[in-house]
């Protein structure tokens, strides 16, 4: 007995079974955080080393040459052209996206036959492979060939050259773009909608509350998250377009005339067909610095408490 009271005094050796939970946990969780560092951290901070130095790929001399590439990419049309058009596909898509997938979860949440149907259906063209989908809208979109003009020469209307239009092409690959990734938000407003709590629509219609009072007081604002991370993803999305714009203008990359060009097609033929990775780095760097600063500024303003 006196021994096992002593034994009890003793201090223990080695680590409880909290800290051994704990450590394994961080054990754990380095590995996924290491596979992060090694795909994506690393290679930011190599673009960041090669953004200011003079790098054709194939010399491997990099000379250090400052913010040279910097002033060039300001003093390239190509580049103001490629950031504009950026823009004007992140203002046309982000508004159609999202007025269109609320407004087909909102009928999809009403309707209770074949509802399981209808969602896969709608996610349907997101798992679509995006260059076997950018062929089919391009063939779409063709000026002798595609069915739209031929639907349009039916009812007496002239063909249209959509992506051989300089004011057409930008909005006919943002079109195919809204499709692709239409049944993306349907489904996250369907999740938001779902997720609101159904008291707060019975206490508004005992007020007398209906129709648009309870759109615009219950479930929109009860929406602010998913609107949130909507937005944000869809910009994102938008600000990094690439293989759509790169497939469905494949003989004319970027064009007609550059007016679908986006800032990452910009860097893709910089770097790998003029072999100016200097240069492209550069442009990568200021492309990383505006995805980041837009997507701060609509998780600060978009996130703010709505009053009711």
């Amino acid at each position: 007995m006196a021994s096992q009271v002593a034994a009890a005094r003793l201090p223990r050796r080695g680590l409880r079974i909290g800290q051994q939970r704990a450590l394994w946990a961080y054990l754990f969780l380095a590995v996924p955080l290491l596979f992060f560092a090694a795909i994506r951290v690393l290679p930011a901070v190599s673009s960041l080393y090669i953004s200011v130095h003079e790098w054709n790929i194939i010399s491997p001399n990099r000379p250090y040459v400052g913010l040279a590439n910097f002033h060039t990419l300001a003093a390239d049309p190509r580049f103001a052209r490629a950031a504009v058009n950026t823009v004007r596909y992140v203002l046309v898509g982000i508004p159609a996206q999202m007025i269109l997938g609320l407004g087909l979860a909102l009928l999809l949440q009403r309707i209770v036959k074949l509802r399981g149907l209808f969602r896969a259906l709608y996610f349907m063209p997101f798992i679509t492979p995006i260059v076997a989908a950018s062929w089919v809208w391009q063939w779409m979109y063709s000026q002798h060939l595609g069915p739209l003009n031929k639907i349009l020469q039916a009812v007496g209307l002239p063909a249209q050259g959509f992506l051989r239009d300089p004011g057409q092409a930008l909005y006919a690959v943002a079109a195919m773009v809204v499709w692709q990734y239409l049944g993306f938000q349907v489904v996250i407003f369907l999740a938001g909608l779902e997720a609101i709590p159904r008291v707060y629509y019975e206490a508004a219609e005992v007020d007398g509350a209906t129709g648009w009072r309870l759109f615009w007081r219950i479930t929109l604002p009860l929406l602010n998250p998913t609107l949130v991370f909507s937005i944000v993803y869809g910009t994102i999305v938008y600000l990094q377009l690439f293989t759509q714009v790169l497939n469905m203008t494949f003989q004319d990359q970027g064009g007609p005339l550059a007016n679908t060009l986006t800032l990452v097609l910009y860097v893709y033929q910089l770097g790998f067909q003029r072999f100016k990775m200097g240069e492209a780095a550069a442009a990568t760097a200021i492309l990383f610095v505006v995805i980041l600063t837009i997507t701060l500024l609509q998780m600060k303003l978009l996130s703010k408490p709505v009053e009711y």
